[in-house]
């Protein structure tokens, strides 16, 4: 749908030309005569290559003549008409030559009145369709009903569209002065904000948020949107555009779009906290807790009796498709887990505790490495190593064809530790099989490398 993203803080910081401002209070251009259509159509072509347009001259008239009130310079102001592009007005100033856009030219005074330097030949009696170019060049899908031309700065010029097949609005920016075989970039309007001197007027600020009914239609998550429940959050670099949904039931959700205008994904407002800010227009607080309780019930479930009082959601690997990833924090024990939960009631869940997680892949953050050290020292016991209390560990890795793992594990007595072997494979939870003292350990990865368990110097 965009061709370019343009960047518009940059956009925003350009100071803008008044259009035709040196020729405002010109008096208003008189009816074509042969002279004006032969003296425009004779001064045209340097005018057009000074000015630096690529206009194809169609048609050309002497608008008049005048002097700069301020600076006494004599001025004078053509019109060109230019084959299958925009018209210009084209004000000779001295030895420069500036070129404004029909569009431009025609705009009503800052108090409201009609232009009076409006491009009056028959080809640019529509000076919107001299617009096409540049719309098919940004790949825009827009047939406007409205433009509004928005000024001028030294290398860009601002145009506000309004397209009935494409609601929302857009900004498009050209060169300066305007010509199809430079860049054209497009940003929809709900990226400017309202302060901007470049914020829309054409399009309602409600009519540029109706993306955000489109998007919540194609998640199909139920939300009905409250009054003033859409916004807009922002765009990331990778041109993705993010917005907020916040329904009535008190739940919300972000919605991505992606740069082809598509549904990327849709967060649940309870777990965006970390992507722009997190939601601003639901109250996430509820949310969060009833997440909390099911993730409560599904560890339980699983076999992981987990109060939860903190969750972090977590990216999903390949062959998860039907899985959500969750590290989870508890109110009842020390430690935590990493649950693999099922979308559906059929799917099976697992919570590996933060002792064993790193072997599948993921690392707790939400609770410290310590928290975990009493699982490991269970695990000790098991297997019949009662002397030692886990004070220290370290996930050495897999081994992907036995499918087993390995955790080395430092004693409080300072004694030599273990090199801890799991099974990696299914059925679950995952159990030791083997405790390896570290003197015998040492074709395992290179054996054990926590400081307590080197061998002491002698």
């Amino acid at each position: 749908m965009r061709a370019i993203r343009a960047g518009l803080v940059a956009v925003l910081m350009l100071a803008f030309l008044a259009p035709v401002a040196a020729w405002a209070k010109a008096a208003a251009p008189p009816p074509i005569s042969k002279e004006a259509r032969a003296k425009g159509m004779a001064d045209a072509p340097a005018l057009i290559t000074a000015s630096g347009t690529d206009c194809q001259l169609a048609d050309a008239r002497l608008v008049g003549e005048g002097t700069d009130p301020k600076t006494k310079i004599k001025q004078t102001a053509y019109e060109v008409a230019c084959t299958g592009g925009e018209g210009f007005l084209l004000v000779k100033k001295g030895d420069a030559v500036n070129a404004f856009p029909c569009i431009q030219a025609d705009m009503p005074q800052a108090d409201g009145k009609p232009s009076t330097s409006r491009c009056e030949l028959p080809g640019n009696a529509d000076p919107n369709a001299g617009l096409a170019p540049y719309i098919a060049k940004a790949n825009l899908t827009c047939a406007p009903d409205k433009v509004r031309a928005i000024g001028q700065s030294a290398t860009n010029t601002f145009f506000e569209l309004s397209c009935p097949n494409n609601p929302g609005g857009f900004i498009m920016v050209t060169s300066s002065p305007m010509r199809p075989d430079k860049p054209v970039q497009v940003n929809p309007c709900i990226m400017v904000p309202e302060t901007s001197n470049l914020a829309c007027t054409l399009t309602p600020r409600a009519a540029q948020l109706a993306v955000v009914d489109r998007l919540n239609s194609l998640a199909n998550k139920n939300c009905t949107i409250k009054d003033g429940g859409r916004g807009f959050l922002g765009e990331a670099q990778s041109g993705k555009t993010y917005y907020e949904a916040a329904c009535s039931d008190g739940k919300g959700f972000i919605l991505v779009e992606a740069p082809n205008g598509s549904l990327a994904e849709a967060i649940p407002c309870a777990d965006a906290d970390m992507i722009l800010g997190g939601c601003k227009l639901t109250d996430t607080r509820q949310a969060k807790t009833e997440q909390a309780a099911l993730y409560t019930d599904l560890s339980k479930k699983a076999g992981f009796d987990c109060a939860v009082s903190g969750y972090a959601p977590l990216p999903g690997k390949a062959g998860l498709a039907n899985t959500e990833v969750v590290e989870l924090a508890c109110s009842n024990r020390p430690d935590g887990g990493i649950g693999f939960f099922g979308a559906t009631a059929s799917d099976p869940s697992t919570v590996y505790d933060c002792a064993r997680s790193e072997l599948v892949g993921y690392r707790c953050s939400l609770t410290k490495p310590s928290a975990a050290y009493a699982a490991l020292t269970a695990d000790l016991k098991a297997l019949g190593r009662d002397s030692c209390t886990v004070s220290e560990s370290r996930v050495v890795g897999l081994n992907a064809q036995e499918k087993t793992g390995f955790v080395e594990v430092g004693c409080s007595d300072g004694l030599q530790g273990y090199m801890l072997k799991y099974s990696v494979d299914p059925p679950l939870p995952m159990k030791p099989q083997a405790a390896i003292i570290c003197v015998q350990a040492s074709g395992i990865s290179g054996g054990c490398q926590l400081p307590g368990n080197k061998p002491k110097a002698s």
